[in-house]
């Protein structure tokens, strides 16, 4: 205790413990919240007592990290925390055995001391008193000014006013529904969308001639960039609906939509499209029936080449041009909520408003919608979609200092990448009358979107490898960085990992951190460990989709273990071997920012 050498961890990081313990730090041990309430109530039925959920973490919270016993809000008793300890959670590797209770005993003896290092899923579980002291912490408070959909939504949109970026330029555009001027501007930002977007089908047909769209399978299984099922065009039927007024009708708006775009001033609101011209519920009636039921259009030679002008003028005024596609595909998610619950992708603007307007489950209001367009041409490996975890620290707030993790990992999902398949992932929940929960692998339902569109492990462990997968996507899911640069080699692309999308990832986190700087409370001697997902677009540009407090370390695959392990390790040789060595080992840490 003398040496300033007691730590506590609360959850499961047995590499934490390990890595700790080798340095000569003793653990103060949490109680078990459950066997105390037993002891105190002598409730011969074990009861347990539920804390609430851990803001993403999973599972449930063990105690308060309370430095000296006395009263436990958990427990609702003032009986002291002591000994006797239950032993510590079954560990991965089984690393964290106490055989001869050695830890224990030791964890008995500074029962009563305030611990030096706090490692724990959550800052709430800790105890307000010890942020007061000089106690190294591995959270920040208000850290959900990035790390959830609605703050990070919010935070960016300020970023112009704070750094010479734009958002837009590595992040979905995205809207909070439950503000009214940002629900006003996802309806027009839908309908424009619509407008580009029927352009974009009309170019796609051949000569003169009309054109209907069609839904077709995925079949595309080789190596290369743009494997999507997206609506395929030819000659419309004798009889299919023809719009021959439509395409003019997106002309006339894009043209009055560019022309804004090139007077509009951040500092001033700039006046939108007319909304009242354009029978914007009869476009987008006719929009869906071109896009998605294969209804034909009528395109001039002289509108073809309009079409092709605006929407070169249009991609230099709107960086997602590109990437947004032609289905108008958006993604509805919770505000707060993580691991893909509750998210729904949709190409309708009245079923966005419906879905959003008719939830009624409290983390789920309308208030807490956020709407962000979906990243439609995107990069895919063997047909399938995938995203990126990586990795960063914040070592400190004032000044920021940003440390970027050298490794990560893809995750694939389980079906081939389609557009055409955009129905609303339902977690696995108890089946009535079923002692044992509702599993994908065993039990029968249809196949879910989420397969195709959510690669979030705690998702995709629920399926098993779609059989119409392409069997080179490796079984468990997962990929290093080092198989994906083997992979962009194979493309020819081998400069993109470090010229592209490094360099990408590295400004999209620090624009997001500096965006919400002012709102996250700084607090020395903390620091915080964050996973941003990325999705790569088909030029290989990263677009960030969301940053996470307390990314997953529990091991998924044989990749996921190695770099789960390292990046805990390269942790600690951060925030508390370099307090001894300021020039000692980073790992595969390197500082990108510091104020």
């Amino acid at each position: 205790a003398q040496e300033k050498k007691i730590f506590t961890v609360q959850g499961r990081y047995p590499i934490i413990r390990r890595e700790l313990r080798a340095r000569g730090w003793v653990e103060r041990k949490l109680p078990s919240v459950g066997r105390q309430l037993e002891q105190h109530r002598g409730d011969q039925n074990k009861q347990r007592l539920e804390t609430g959920p851990s803001n993403g973490g999973g599972g449930q919270r063990e105690a308060l990290l309370n430095p000296r016993g006395g009263a436990n809000p958990f427990l609702e008793t003032t009986d002291p925390l002591h000994y006797p300890w239950l032993a510590a959670e079954k560990e991965e590797e089984q690393c964290d055995e106490d055989p001869n209770s050695i830890h224990d005993l030791m964890s008995y003896l500074v029962r009563d001391q305030l611990p030096n290092f706090i490692w724990t899923n959550f800052l709430e579980a800790t105890d307000s008193q010890l942020l007061q002291q000089d106690i190294v912490v591995n959270h920040y408070a208000r850290v959900d000014a990035f790390t959830t959909k609605e703050g990070l939504c919010l935070s960016l949109q300020k970023l112009p006013w704070i750094e010479q970026a734009d958002p837009n330029t590595f992040f979905p555009r995205c809207y909070r529904l439950g503000n009214m001027d940002e629900r006003e501007a996802f309806i027009e930002d839908f309908c424009l969308t619509a407008a580009r977007s029927l352009l974009k089908l009309a170019l796609e047909k051949a000569g003169d001639r009309p054109v209907r769209t069609q839904q077709v399978p995925n079949l595309a299984k080789g190596a290369g960039k743009s494997h999507v099922s997206y609506p395929k065009h030819f000659t419309a039927r004798s009889g299919s609906p023809l719009y021959p007024e439509l395409v003019q009708e997106a002309l006339e708006v894009c043209k009055e939509h560019l022309g804004i775009l090139r007077h509009q001033d951040i500092d001033r609101n700039t006046p939108s499209p007319c909304r009242t011209c354009t029978d914007w519920d009869r476009f987008l009636q006719q929009y869906y029936r071109v896009a998605h039921e294969g209804a034909g259009l009528v395109l001039t030679k002289q509108q073809r080449k309009q079409c092709q002008n605006l929407l070169r003028h249009l991609a230099e005024q709107l960086p997602q041009l590109d990437m947004e596609g032609k289905l108008n595909v958006w993604i509805l998610k919770p505000g707060a909520e993580s691991q893909g619950r509750g998210i729904i992708c949709t190409t309708r603007l009245e079923e966005v408003l419906q879905l959003a307007w008719s939830c009624t489950a409290p983390v789920v209001q309308v208030g807490r919608w956020v709407v962000q367009k979906y990243v439609e041409r995107l990069l895919t490996i063997f047909g399938t979609k995938f995203d990126i975890r990586q990795w960063f620290v914040v070592t400190d707030w004032k000044p920021l200092t940003v440390w970027f993790y050298q490794d990560c990992y893809l995750r694939f999902c389980s079906r081939p990448f389609s557009l055409c398949h955009l129905e609303r992932w339902v977690p696995p929940t108890p089946v009535p009358h079923t002692p044992a929960p509702w599993h994908p692998l065993t039990q029968s339902r249809s196949p879910c979107p989420s397969t195709r569109h959510l690669c979030n492990v705690s998702v995709q462990k629920w399926y098993k490898t779609s059989p119409d997968q392409d069997p080179r996507v490796p079984p468990n899911k997962i990929w290093s960085n080092k198989q994906f640069q083997e992979y962009l080699a194979q493309l020819g692309q081998a400069d993109a990992w470090h010229q592209v999308l490094v360099p990408g990832m590295k400004a999209a986190i620090l624009n997001a951190l500096r965006s919400a700087q002012d709102r996250v409370r700084s607090r020395k001697g903390s620091f915080e460990l964050y996973g941003a997902d990325f999705l790569v677009g088909e030029d290989f540009q990263p677009w960030l989709l969301e940053i996470n407090s307390c990314p997953t370390m529990s091991p998924s695959s044989a990749v996921t273990r190695r770099l789960c392990a390292n990046v805990q390790r390269d942790v600690l040789r951060l925030v508390l071997d370099r307090k001894d060595n300021a020039t000692g080992s980073t790992g595969a840490f390197e500082l990108i920012y510091k104020e």
